[in-house]
Formats: structure tokens, C-alpha cells, sequence
């Protein structure tokens, strides 16, 4: 019976890990929506929505568990409170960093840019949690691993603009993840709000100074909102959530849904040109996403009678 609720609460966690990457594949349809304006105003808007919302949330909602975290922060040795303070930040430029370069990539690079960033990221968090975190892989996990690996380096066979693009959104990604998993002990949703604080310093001197107009139509601002909530707090939160049981390799090889939803948007909605080879690969992926969850499937749909 125990071992029967442990699986439904980690199945809870999944769920979340499984979400996150689930609602990201359709965020390249509303940064469509205002391509004509530069990629750092759209990434200076949604951090600062972002963070307002959140803060306006926290601050109506969740006042004790803000003000919990704070002494338990204060509690912390000095060399704790410095251990903690650097992944914050850290976190913060990371994060920073992958929302440019995503929204730079899809409104400039191609949408298929941005699909094969979140193809490679997977890899790179296995590989950092593997030798950072000491996670262990299963034989199937790492058989997984290996077939996503081919597939990706048949998607990667061709513009090498595209795969450096790539890789820098992969990189920022693959290690926030990691930061996040390391970074324990206190609220996810306070760590974020802080996160989000952190990024802000960076963007509202640049808003003071930025020689574009400040837009005025209310789509842009209606997508902005849409991307701040919809595509940035939750998802964001969902994927902090998981990691609190979820390990950082299984998190980020279920990021291959982002790139998955993508991939079809780009060949269905978007309309870009794909190659026959192109669906052989990312065929390969999802099969790849199948074997290395084998067990959590078997153990969540497929449990004995009884139990």
C-alpha cells in the first residue's frame, strides 16, 4: 500500500515534468504573433509582466510561505547564505539567457532552430547530471539516450548556424535544470519570483534607455501577458515542481515533447519546408521518450491488480 502511494505521488511529479515541455511546444505560435518587434523587447516585456504577475500572486496568496522561506534563508549559516544567493543568481542569468536566445532564434533564426535546441538540451542535462549529480541511469535509459543522440545528429546535419544556435539555448537550459535540482529546501515558486527579480535589474535600466518606442497595440501586449502567464510562470513552476522528485535526466529527456510539438507546428501551422528525413528522426525520438520511461509507464498504467 505504501509502495502503491509513493507511485501515485511520484506519478503527480511526472505529470508535472511531462506538462511543462507540453505547453513550451506551442509558445512559438504567439512569439509569431509579434515577430515585427525586436526579440530583446519581447523578452524585456515578458520578464517584467512575468514578475509583476508573480508578485501579485505571492503577495495575495502566499504571504506565510514568503515570509517562511525568508527566516529559514536568514537562519542559514553565512556560508550558506552565499552558496544559496549564487545559484539564485546564477539560475537567473541562465534562464535569462535561454529566453533571448529561444526568442531570437524563432523570430530570426527558424522555428526548426529552436525544436533542435530543446533535441540537444535532453543530452546535455544527462550528461551534466550524470557526472555533476551522480545520477544513475538504468541499461534501457542509456540505450535511450544513445538512440536520441543518432537522432540528433541527423537533425544537426545541416546549418551550422542553426546547431550553434542550438546548442547556446540547449546549454542555458540544460543547466538551470541542474541548478534547480541542486537549489533545495525552500519554496519553488519563491525561488522563481526571486529569479525573475534578479532578471528585472538587468532589463528596466535597458527599458529606461531602449531606442525602440514602447509598443502600444493590444496585441502585443495581450501576447506579452499570454507569454508571461501562460508560457513562462507555469511551465516554469511545473518544471521546479517536478524536479523535487523527478531526477534532472528524466526532467529533461521529457523536454523532447517541446521540441516534438514544434517540429509539427513548423511542417503543419508555419508551413517551413521539412525534409522526409526530418520525420524519420523525430519518429526516433519519441521512441527514444517511450524506452527511457519504460519503467515509470509500467509503473503508473500497468500496475498488478490489487495494488
Amino acid at each position: 500500500m505504501e509502495n502503491n502511494n509513493e507511485t501515485q505521488s511520484r506519478g503527480k511529479y511526472l505529470f508535472a515534468a511531462f506538462l511543462a515541455p507540453f505547453i513550451w511546444g506551442f509558445m512559438s505560435i504567439s512569439v509569431r504573433w509579434i515577430r515585427d518587434y525586436p526579440a530583446e523587447d519581447i523578452l524585456y516585456f515578458r520578464i517584467v509582466t512575468a514578475l509583476l504577475v508573480l508578485w501579485l500572486y505571492i503577495l495575495l496568496f502566499r504571504r506565510k510561505s514568503l515570509l517562511l522561506d525568508f527566516h529559514k534563508f536568514q537562519s542559514l549559516s553565512r556560508k550558506g547564505k552565499i552558496r544559496q544567493t549564487g545559484l539564485i543568481v546564477l539560475a537567473a542569468l541562465l534562464i535569462f539567457g535561454n529566453w533571448f536566445t529561444y526568442i531570437y532564434a524563432v523570430n530570426h533564426i527558424s522555428i526548426q532552430s529552436a525544436a533542435l535546441a530543446y533535441l540537444t538540451c535532453p543530452l546535455i542535462t544527462a550528461a551534466a547530471a550524470y557526472f555533476m549529480l551522480k545520477e544513475q541511469l538504468t541499461s534501457w535509459q542509456k540505450i535511450a539516450l544513445l538512440i536520441a543522440f543518432g537522432s540528433v545528429c541527423i537533425l544537426a546535419n545541416g546549418s551550422l548556424i542553426d546547431v550553434l544556435w542550438a546548442i547556446t539555448i540547449a546549454v542555458c537550459y540544460a543547466f538551470y535544470l541542474i541548478i534547480q535540482r541542486i537549489s533545495t529546501g525552500f519554496d519553488k515558486l519563491n525561488q522563481l519570483v526571486i529569479q525573475l527579480s534578479i532578471c528585472a535589474l538587468f532589463v528596466i535600466p535597458k527599458l529606461f534607455y531602449n531606442h525602440h518606442d514602447i509598443p502600444t497595440t493590444p496585441i502585443f501586449w495581450s501576447t506579452i501577458v499570454l507569454i508571461a502567464s501562460l508560457f513562462t510562470i507555469i511551465p516554469l513552476f511545473l518544471s521546479m515542481y517536478a524536479l523535487i522528485k523527478i531526477s534532472s535526466t528524466t526532467t529533461g529527456v521529457l523536454l523532447y515533447i517541446n521540441p516534438l510539438i514544434a517540429f509539427t507546428l513548423a511542417a503543419t501551422y508555419f508551413q517551413e519546408p521539412v525534409s522526409p528525413i526530418k520525420y524519420v528522426a523525430y519518429s526516433i525520438i519519441l521512441v527514444a521518450i517511450v524506452i527511457f520511461n519504460i519503467n515509470a509507464i509500467k509503473q503508473t498504467f500497468f500496475k498488478p491488480a490489487g495494488r
